[in-house]
C-alpha cells in the first residue's frame, strides 16, 4: 500500500518519463525523517534530473511543500539502476564482431565518463540540505 507521499512523487515522475512502468517509488523513515527512494529506467535518468538538477530540486521543492502540509521532513534520493551494464553490452559486441572498428569503444568510452560526471552532479545534489 503506498502513502499519499509515493503516490505524488510517482504521479509526478510518471508524467515526465518515457518508461513510466519502470518508475518505482520507496518509502523509508529514518531519523532525518522520511526517505523517498526512486528509481527508474537509465534511459529517464536525465529527464528526472534534468539540466543541472533543475528538475530533480523542483521536485524536492514540492515534496517540501507537502511535508509542511503533512508535518513531516521528506528527502528524495534519486537512484541511478543502469549499473555500467550497457557499457559492457557494448564492449561485449564489440569483441564479438570482427567487422567493428574502434570507434564504438570510444564513444562507450565518453558516455562511460558523461555517466561519471552525472553520477558526481547527484551524489552532491543528495548531499544539500534542504
Amino acid at each position: 500500500m503506498s502513502t499519499i507521499d509515493q503516490q505524488f512523487v510517482e504521479y509526478v515522475v510518471k508524467a515526465l518519463v518515457g518508461h513510466p512502468e519502470d518508475v518505482v517509488v520507496e518509502r523509508l523513515i529514518d531519523e532525518k525523517g522520511v526517505l523517498l527512494t526512486l528509481t527508474v529506467n537509465p534511459e529517464d535518468l536525465g529527464r528526472v534530473i534534468g539540466k543541472r538538477g533543475g528538475t530533480a530540486q523542483s521536485l524536492r521543492t514540492l515534496l517540501r511543500a507537502l511535508g509542511t502540509k503533512n508535518d513531516a521532513r521528506y528527502n528524495l534520493k534519486i537512484v541511478n539502476n543502469d549499473g555500467f551494464t550497457g557499457a559492457k553490452q557494448a564492449t561485449t559486441t564489440a569483441s564479438d564482431n570482427d567487422s567493428v572498428d574502434n570507434s564504438t569503444d570510444e564513444t562507450v568510452e565518453n558516455s562511460s565518463s558523461y555517466t561519471e560526471n552525472a553520477r558526481k552532479e547527484l551524489a552532491e545534489l543528495d548531499d544539500l540540505d534542504i
